[in-house]
């Protein structure tokens, strides 16, 4: 088991190459922090486990190509400046016969030491993966790879029951031939055998792995969804039932020609779906939760003391991209604190997000100035850390828009919205221009804001100024109190503070 290490101060790149039995990956990372941001991602069908079902060893083309990309990607960590690379075997490494072999050859070619992860530390790592991601997950995660599957339990932060199946896509395939009748009495007879997946009704099914990731693709491209981010996307369970009962009886052939399925899925994203079909069947989920998150950030979760894996993902990632792109010292803490008296009847979950925008206000400074809106707009919609759904995103990405005057094309402006209510799409313009007063005023300086107070009122709100901020003020500084008042359907009121009279020589 790999054991767990934390440098805080360390800023240099960490990597893994993980050794599936379909895949090989190496994903380096920026640092060992809450929520790292991959620098670097590449993945080669191998295939290692095809044939082990007929003849108990490793594919040989797969191990050729496998050592030919192992070379490519241990020489890749060096030259990046990796300090630390993770090797994790799976499924076909543990289960065949020469895997041990293979696992030798690996450490000697390439001197770095192979992990080959047990069914119990792979189903836990996965789970740590979601926990990573989504801290408050409730329900059972799957990752489905080529040899196994892997089910755990969530709940709120804990892991529960877990098992590792011989379910994996590829291995069922070569064991059942494809045969409809087949596929199923194998998935049920090792289904059977978990009640406690019945505790999961109701709940969340978080979905992880390749296979299941390219039926959230195909989902989005059959319903013209307009944010192509898997982390969090959200299927009811009826209708990810309905899709996988038409791809599950689908030939390869049939598959090429539907839109949004890769050529190296084809022969196996049916197997892929009836897995998946035969687990909602028995658990019945409310909805199926995708997530990029799995095996590889559920080992870097698990380096990290328990007071990091605490923090909120989310609120992590800002603060960590609003050190790397803000001009100055406004703390996001200072905004939160300033803009509190226009959200007077919020929930935490609003608050967080509304944090979430005040640490991201000026990460879009150093654009053209005619672009601004649009690129802040992008950075929080397609915002590359984790811990947000994607009515989260649409927030922060409306948010953002208002808060650099607007200009984001309608069309996309329109997708954005549809993913909110109304109200809480009102509720992202205000934040927005409320941040967009408050860098005027202040000039992105801190302290400038203590001298600054707002009041929202029936129908009014005032901007009052005190004998040392009233110097502040300015045309400009209206014209954002008086935008911020027309979003609130408000009165807009400048107060400022008598001047100090002067002394008379």
């Amino acid at each position: 088991m790999l054991s767990p290490e934390y440098e805080p101060a360390a800023a240099a790149r960490i990597g893994i190459i993980d050794i599936g039995s379909n895949s090989i990956r190496l994903v380096v990372f920026d640092g060992l922090r809450r929520t790292p941001i991959p620098v670097f991602n590449e993945r080669v069908l191998c295939g290692l486990g095809r044939g082990i079902q007929e003849t108990g060893r490793l594919s040989p083309d797969g191990v050729a190509q496998a050592h030919e990309n192992l070379a490519r990607f241990v020489s890749l960590a060096g030259s990046m400046g990796v300090s630390g690379l993770d090797v994790v075997a799976t499924a076909a490494v543990r289960d065949a016969e020469d895997g041990a072999a293979f696992v030798a050859d690996i450490e000697r070619r390439y001197r770095i030491r192979v992990d080959v992860l047990s069914g119990e530390e792979e189903a836990r790592y996965s789970g740590l993966g979601i926990l990573s991601g989504i801290p408050e997950a409730h329900g059972v995660m799957g990752d489905l790879g080529g040899g196994s599957l892997e089910l755990v339990a969530v709940d709120r932060g804990a892991l529960g029951d877990s098992v590792t199946l011989p379910l994996g896509s590829l291995r069922l395939l070569q064991a059942t031939g494809g045969r409809h009748r087949d596929l199923d009495k194998t998935i049920d007879k090792s289904l059977s055998r978990l009640p406690w997946l019945k505790a999961g009704r109701g709940a969340e099914f978080y979905a992880v792995g390749g296979a299941w990731r390219a039926l959230a693709h195909l989902h989005m491209a059959q319903t013209a969804y307009p944010l192509r981010v898997i982390d969090h996307y959200t299927v009811p369970r009826r209708e990810m039932e309905g899709l996988l009962s038409v791809l599950m009886l689908q030939s390869p052939q049939s598959l090429a020609a539907v839109p949004g399925v890769a050529a190296q899925r084809l022969e196996t994203l049916p197997v892929a779906a009836r897995v998946m079909r035969r687990l909602l069947r028995k658990m019945r989920p409310r909805q199926v939760v995708f997530s990029a998150q799995g095996l590889r950030e559920g080992i870097l979760y698990n380096r990290l003391p328990p007071a990091v894996q605490r923090e909120d993902p989310l609120i992590s990632a800002c603060r960590d991209m609003a050190q790397g792109l803000s001009r100055f010292d406004v703390l996001g803490e200072e905004l939160l604190a300033w803009t509190a008296p226009l959200f007077p009847n919020e929930d935490d979950a609003d608050r967080r997000l509304r944090l979430a925008g005040c640490l991201l206000a000026d990460v879009g400074w150093s654009e053209h100035p005619d672009y601004r809106a649009e690129h802040a707009f992008y950075k929080a919609y397609r915002l590359p850390g984790v811990g947000i759904d994607h009515a989260g995103r649409a927030f922060l990405a409306l948010a953002l828009e208002a808060r650099y005057g607007g200009g984001v094309h309608d069309s996309v402006r329109t997708s954005a919205r549809g993913l909110l209510s109304e109200q809480t799409a009102r509720r992202a313009t205000i934040l927005g221009l409320a941040l967009r007063l408050a860098l005027t005023l202040s000039g992105g300086s801190s302290g400038v804001l203590g001298h600054a107070a707002l009041r929202l009122d029936k129908n009014s709100v005032s901007l009052t100024l005190s004998e040392e901020g009233r110097e502040f003020a300015g045309t400009a500084v209206r014209n954002r109190l008086n935008a911020l008042a027309s979003a609130l359907q408000a009165r807009p009121e400048l107060v400022l503070a008598e001047a100090p009279a002067r002394r008379r020589g």
